[in-house]
């Protein structure tokens, strides 16, 4: 039987990681959908640019993406589990289905979804509360990096910056990034926990060339600073010349197989 489940909480409070747990237990077949959430009064919710989807599609190999309005058209497979991920700062005033932010319907009846359990972080047993915090008030930024490779030594020390205060208050960060060898890594940080996650991709780009793989970087807290973020940035990501030089040598110790082979 095919079961729609509504997840919300607050940023940071393991929404996406809960729900990548529930995909990788069930013996059926998966969807997800991603909804953007709403700002309230000082809190803005942060634009996650495809990379909580990107992720989970990479862990999960056959994930359905629920926001595919082809998906929408198409009949559902039995046994189909799909998991809706809302971000929303606040507790829903009522329990269950009755406490569903009532303007997100119009979303799910265009892509015939039909929640069947709401389940919010803070609020419901079922759901861990170590990480959910109460924010007063909450900035968001985020910059695409689609192409960008980072030089690994300063990405360890781009993201220690961070996270400890360099450019603003940040409380939550996340990243799917590229290194030159064709790894990368989803990086999340919460300043409830004492140190960040760098998780590997299962997909390896071949080391030729700038990957065209989703990169994206999303931050989150107060009175951060954009300019000198993006001023470091500039230092971070690796030029094309030194981009070859470091996949040079990959590529002679790992050739490629021919397409024409």
């Amino acid at each position: 039987m095919s079961q729609t489940l509504l997840i919300s909480g607050p940023p940071g409070c393991g929404k996406t990681s809960w729900i990548l747990s529930r995909i990788q237990a069930h013996r059926g077949p998966c969807g997800y959908l991603r909804l953007a959430g709403y700002p309230d009064e000082g809190l803005a919710p942060a634009r996650d640019g495809g990379i909580d989807l990107a992720y989970l599609q990479d862990q999960c190999p056959g994930l359905v993406d629920l926001a595919d309005p082809d998906q929408a058209l198409a009949p559902r497979p039995s046994q189909l589990l799909a998991l809706i991920e809302l971000p929303q700062f606040h507790p829903p005033a009522a329990q269950g289905l009755a406490g569903v932010d009532r303007r997100i319907l119009p979303q799910l009846e265009a892509l015939h979804l039909s929640p069947e359990v709401h389940l919010h972080f803070g609020r419901d047993a079922a759901l861990p509360a170590q990480d959910t915090l109460d924010f007063s008030s909450l900035q968001a930024w985020d910059l695409n990096l689609t192409q960008g490779v980072w030089d690994p030594a300063s990405l360890s020390s781009f993201w220690f910056e961070l996270v400890n205060g360099a450019y603003g208050d940040a409380y939550r960060a996340k990243a799917l990034l590229n290194l030159p060898d064709g790894r990368a890594f989803f990086c999340n940080w919460m300043v409830s926990r004492e140190s960040s996650q760098f998780l590997p991709l299962q997909t390896i780009a071949p080391p030729d060339g700038r990957p065209e793989r989703l990169s994206h970087l999303v931050v989150q807290g107060k009175d951060l600073d954009p300019v000198a973020i993006q001023a470091t940035l500039a230092d971070c990501l690796l030029s094309d010349a030194v981009l070859e030089l470091q996949q040079a040598p990959l590529r002679r110790r790992h050739p490629q197989p021919s397409r024409f082979a």
